[in-house]
């Protein structure tokens, strides 16, 4: 393994290891209080939640429930160089935070990791397209055949799930696959 797959596998174990970390004080130090933090829709306070959403949980199944595709898909995007990374998290957090901030129904909280995986997702299924590369492409066609049902989780289907979220968080990594990455000659 070169020396530079152990640095960006140190790194995403870091940051996955901080949402555990941040979840297990949340839980049995603040029985659970860091989740107002989250995004109240049309509330001018809810705003502060497109930076806290993605770093809350409801619980530590909730984590788990996003820590492997978070893992998986968030190392596909690091491959691309952290500076890519930061990139494409910051654009995907704030479409997917301003978004349900706009629709997500009124008097409830967002919160959760998984607008950056659904972002991820779609980072990864158009980048190849954006590019114009066979592999990013043949990269697109397996991740797809991978995580492709995830992309219900854009329907409205399950009560209690942040479907905004997961929606935005979606056309969040598209626009990043569009702009973050140039078409190769």
């Amino acid at each position: 393994m070169t020396e530079e797959l152990k640095s960006q596998g140190r790194f995403l174990a870091s940051l996955i290891g901080l949402l555990w970390l941040l979840e297990i004080v949340d839980q049995f130090v603040f029985r659970g209080y860091l989740d107002v933090l989250g995004i109240v829709p049309r509330n001018v306070i809810g705003l502060r939640g497109i930076v806290f959403a993605p770093l809350l949980h409801g619980d530590l199944a909730h984590l788990m429930a996003n820590t492997v595709p978070l893992g998986v898909l968030g190392w596909l995007v690091l491959v691309r160089g952290r500076e890519t990374f930061w990139k494409v998290t910051g654009a995907i957090a704030l479409i997917s935070g301003l978004g349900t901030w706009l629709i997500g129904p009124s008097n409830s909280i967002h919160i959760g990791a998984s607008g950056l995986v659904f972002g991820y997702l779609s980072y990864v299924l158009f980048r190849g397209w954006f590019e114009r590369s066979a592999s990013g492409i043949l990269l697109s066609i397996f991740i797809f055949s991978l995580y492709g049902s995830l992309i219900f989780g854009v329907l409205p289907l399950r009560s209690g799930v942040s479907w905004q979220m997961h929606l935005f968080g979606f056309i969040g990594g598209a626009i990043a696959a569009r702009y973050v990455n140039r078409p190769r000659p």
